[in-house]
């Protein structure tokens, strides 16, 4: 399995020095409550169906538990994968 690699404001997968998934997400606070925004997880074609986007939903799920933040999943895979593991779900806000 590859390093996930942190950058600005996201986490990356690569693979021969090009990059093949990255999750993107934004920092915020509401009500003094640390909140991370996850928009995007993009997994380049061919390299669908490794996990390779769950990997990088659950990086950013320690992030915030190591981080104490919550989540805000916009994405329609992150928030799936967050709700299907019950160790994650109470990461999630609205």
């Amino acid at each position: 399995m590859a390093e996930i690699k942190s950058g600005s404001n996201q986490f990356f997968l690569e693979d021969n020095g090009e990059v093949i998934a990255t999750i993107e997400y934004e920092p915020s606070e509401r009500g003094g409550q640390k909140l991370i925004t996850i928009t995007h997880t993009i997994v380049n074609e061919g390299h669908n169906g490794k996990g390779l986007g769950k990997q990088l939903v659950n990086k950013v799920a320690l992030y915030a538990i190591e981080n104490e933040l919550q989540i805000i999943p916009e994405c329609s895979y992150a928030r799936k994968v967050l709700e299907s593991n019950e160790q994650y779900r109470n990461l999630i806000v609205e």
